[in-house]
C-alpha cells in the first residue's frame, strides 16, 4: 500500500464528508487514535474537537501525560472526567462482555452524546482498524468501537455520524502513517492498550481497589520489559486466589498473570521467550504489592487465545 497517498485521499474525504460542520474524538494515546487525531486534525483544523475520557480505567498519569503530548504537537485536547459514571456503570458487573456493553454504553450514550449536543457536532472520528472489526463480526471478542457493524445506527441511537478513516489498516499499517503525519517514536511503537483500559484486566468486578493493584502490576511489567521491543505486554488481575506465606502467616492472595507476546498485527502471536532473571525479577516486585502472592507467565499462543483476557 502507497501509505503517503492514503493518508491524502483520507484527508480529502474527510474534508469533504465533514464540510462546515463540526467532528469530535476520543483520544485515548494509543497509535490508532493518535493517527487518527493527527489526521483529522491536518483535515478539519479547528472543526474538529478533540478529547480525552477519563474513565477512572487508565494506567497512572496517562491523561494528563496524553493531553501535554499533543498540546505540544500543536492539537488542542479537553480532558474530560467521566470517572464516576463509568465506575458506577461497572459496579456490580463480572462477565466480560456485560463490560464491555456497559463501558460501550457510557461512552457513545451518556458521555459522547452529552459533548455532542454541547459542541453541536455531527461526526464522531473512530480509530477502528480492520483487526477490530474482524474480531468483533466473528463473534470472537466484541471491540467497544465497533457500532455499525454490529447493526447499530449512531446516528438514530446517538445522535451522530461515525468516521472509520483506519478501518482498511492492520496495526502494522497504522503505525507507518504515524511516521508519516510525523508522531513521535514513543507514540509511533506504543504497545496497543484495549478500548476498555484497565477493565480488561479485571477478570472480575472492577472496583477501585482492584484498579489500584492491576495499576501498580501494570507498571511494574512496562517498565521492566520497555527495552524488549515486544509487541505488546502487560499484567492480568485473576479473580482466584491462592493460599501463601506473609509475615509467618497464611495469606489467601491474590494471582497476577504478565503476558508477553510478539505479533506484526495481533492476528496470530507468540509468547516473548523472556530471560529467566527478567522474569524472576518482575515475580519479586509483582508479589511485593499488598495481598499478591503469586505471579504467573502465561506462554498461550494466539491462537487458541486471544491477546487480552477478556
Amino acid at each position: 500500500m502507497n501509505y503517503r497517498k492514503f493518508i491524502e485521499q483520507q484527508t480529502a474525504e474527510l474534508r469533504a464528508t465533514v464540510g462546515d460542520d463540526i467532528a469530535i474524538n476520543a483520544l485515548s494515546g494509543g497509535v490508532d487514535s493518535s493517527v487518527v487525531t493527527a489526521l483529522a486534525h491536518r483535515a478539519l483544523g479547528r472543526r474538529l474537537k478533540t478529547f480525552f475520557i477519563d474513565n477512572g480505567l487508565m494506567r497512572e498519569g496517562e491523561p494528563r501525560r496524553v493531553v501535554s503530548a499533543f498540546r505540544q504537537l500543536g492539537i488542542p485536547v479537553k480532558l474530560v472526567d467521566a470517572r464516576a459514571e463509568f465506575l458506577g456503570a461497572l459496579k456490580g458487573v463480572l462477565d466480560p462482555e456485560e463490560k464491555r456493553e456497559a463501558i460501550t454504553r457510557t461512552f457513545y450514550r451518556d458521555v459522547f452524546a452529552r459533548l455532542v449536543r454541547e459542541t453541536g457536532a455531527r461526526f464522531l472520528l473512530h480509530g477502528t482498524i480492520l483487526t477490530d472489526i474482524e474480531e468483533t463480526v466473528a463473534g470472537i471478542k466484541r471491540q467497544h468501537n465497533i457500532l455499525a457493524q454490529l447493526g447499530i445506527d449512531p446516528q438514530k441511537e446517538f445522535g451522530y455520524q461515525v468516521l472509520e478513516p483506519l478501518k482498511t489498516l492492520r496495526k502494522d499499517g497504522v503505525r507507518k502513517v504515524a511516521v508519516l503525519l510525523g508522531l513521535p517514536k514513543d507514540m509511533v511503537r506504543r504497545i496497543p492498550f484495549p478500548g476498555p483500559a484497565l477493565a480488561a484486566r479485571i477478570a472480575g468486578e472492577v472496583t477501585e481497589s482492584e484498579l489500584v493493584l492491576v495499576r501498580a502490576a501494570t507498571a511494574i511489567v512496562e517498565e521492566e520489559l520497555a527495552s524488549t521491543k515486544a509487541f505488546q505486554y502487560f499484567a492480568m488481575l485473576l479473580t482466584d486466589r491462592a493460599t501463601g506465606i506473609r509475615d509467618n502467616r497464611r495469606e489467601f492472595g491474590r494471582i497476577i498473570v504478565v503476558r508477553c507476546i510478539q505479533s506484526v498485527d495481533a492476528r496470530r502471536a507468540t509468547a516473548t521467550r523472556l530471560p529467566w532473571p527478567k522474569l524472576e525479577r518482575i515475580c519479586r516486585r509483582i508479589v511485593a504489592l499488598p495481598g499478591v502472592n503469586r505471579c504467573l507467565y502465561d506462554l498461550t499462543p494466539k491462537p487458541p487465545a486471544t491477546v487480552e483476557y477478556i
